[in-house]
């Protein structure tokens, strides 16, 4: 696709363009389309909502790309007593406004539908063929977002949507670059698709390397190797959440092998002196990812905090829990002294008892555990209390080390896969992100591709 290119160029009159093909035209959308908001019948009138037979589209709808289903549902009185308006199928929607990343974001309609106002339809006349059209403003995100002030919170509106330029080919060519970005990007979110899949596998294999070591040993090969019996007889814990285990092994409570089990605390925020200059890593859930170490410190805090004690410090090797919020249950460990918020919790294991990696390994399988041990509420939490109830399954210390260092051998060959795929991931939704902007700005000719 790269010796694609036209027999000849022109400067382009458009500031998001420096040349295109001669022959090609351009022009505002304030010339070539409709625009126009939807509207939001009232949300607390149910006569307006329920039983409705009349699509109705929010601003996340446009996340799909290509829309086949609304929304929700209005009914023709909600329609009457609002500003919604019928949007034709086939024609664009654009996001005005939304969090994240949905501002600027476009959507061609496989329905006839209506719309909030938080949304512009684009109905494009005879000279731009609407595929077309959804290539060219989906490529062109970026700058439709910088109308409206970039990444701030200002929303677009129907004026400047009108002063958005767009090149005009030939209608054939509109329609041969049309039909070869669906092909291509299709065929490209097939492969990312199964990238994304392939991770999922690894990360599962992953998840459950660790559950079958922590829970059964080493396998055959590798215990003969450590000097480990290669077959152990096994006995039931009678505890749900290990099962059968190895019959040497011992079962134990946290509490009972933990010589401190600690929430961390927040120094205040308003004393800069507790953070300038700081030299001391102070993690929040934030911090915590499927990584067994902790690496992504949310602040350094100064040794002042912890002497003063606004701020706790957990010792090296310490096992980090968080116990509240979104990502409950997370367990990682620390390499160096550290600190934490008041929604995590730490564990110093009793190192005469527990190797460290082989105790994070431990709680770390028991993720889901954890997560059901919450109390079910509002905003379930994890107490110090229920943290050192947790049964865990030990070997002696050199086993648990044998397994430890099995652990993180065949994690780190599996977290090297998966950064493998994640980077070929990104290669390619960076290739059909360039194969689009090439396509749409005449770069390439397609006409020998369609």
């Amino acid at each position: 696709m790269k010796n694609a290119a036209y027999p000849a160029y022109k400067p382009s009159p458009m500031a998001w363009l420096d040349t295109m093909p001669v022959g090609w035209e351009s022009a505002s959308l304030r010339w070539m389309s409709k625009r126009y908001a939807g509207g939001t019948p009232d949300k607390g009138n149910d006569a307006f909502w329920e039983d409705g037979d009349i699509p109705w589209l929010n601003s996340g709808a446009v996340n799909d790309g290509y829309i086949t289903e609304p929304s929700e549902m209005i009914t023709r009185e909600g329609f009457a007593n609002s500003s919604a308006k019928w949007i034709p199928n086939g024609a664009l929607v654009m996001a005005l406004a939304g969090q994240g990343k949905t501002k600027g974001m476009v959507a061609q309609l496989g329905i006839e539908t209506t719309c909030n106002q938080s949304m512009a339809a684009i109905v494009p006349d005879r000279r731009l063929q609407p595929r077309y059209l959804y290539w060219w403003l989906t490529a062109n995100y970026q700058n439709i977002r910088n109308l409206a002030g970039g990444e701030a919170r200002d929303g677009l509106n129907l004026d400047l949507l009108g002063s958005i330029p767009c090149p005009v080919p030939s209608p054939d060519e509109q329609e041969a670059i049309a039909r070869v970005l669906d092909a291509k990007t299709a065929q490209i979110d097939r492969l990312v698709a199964q990238k994304h899949q392939l991770i999922a596998n690894l990360k599962e294999k992953r998840t459950a390397l660790i559950a079958r070591a922590v829970t059964g040993g080493l396998p055959t090969s590798v215990a003969k190797s450590e000097g480990l019996e290669p077959h152990p007889a096994m006995k039931d814990t009678g505890v749900a959440a290990l099962g059968m285990i190895p019959s040497h092994w011992n079962v134990l409570a946290v509490r009972r092998v933990a010589t401190r089990i600690q929430t961390g605390s927040t120094p205040p925020t308003g004393e800069e002196r507790y953070y300038e200059d700081g030299t001391i890593p102070w993690f929040g859930p934030g911090s915590f990812s499927e990584d067994v170490s902790l690496s992504s410190p949310v602040k350094w805090v100064h040794k002042a905090a912890v002497a003063e004690g606004v701020a706790r410090l957990f010792a090296p090797l310490s096992t980090m829990i968080v116990c509240i919020g979104a990502t409950l249950g997370r367990v990682s460990s620390i390499s160096d002294y550290a600190s934490c918020n008041q929604q995590i919790t730490a564990i110093e294991f009793d190192a005469r008892r527990v190797f460290h990696r082989f105790g994070t390994y431990q709680m770390k399988r028991l993720e889901k555990t954890l997560r059901e041990v919450a109390p079910s509420a509002t905003l379930p939490i994890l107490s110090r209390g229920d943290i050192g109830d947790i049964y865990l399954a030990l070997p002696a210390l050199p086993e648990q080390e044998a397994i430890a260092r099995y652990i993180d051998k065949e994690t780190a060959r599996i977290d090297t896969l998966v950064e493998q795929v994640g980077r070929a991931t990104v290669q390619l939704t960076e290739y059909r992100e360039a194969i689009v902007a090439s396509a749409v700005a005449g770069k390439i000719d397609v006409r020998r591709l369609a």
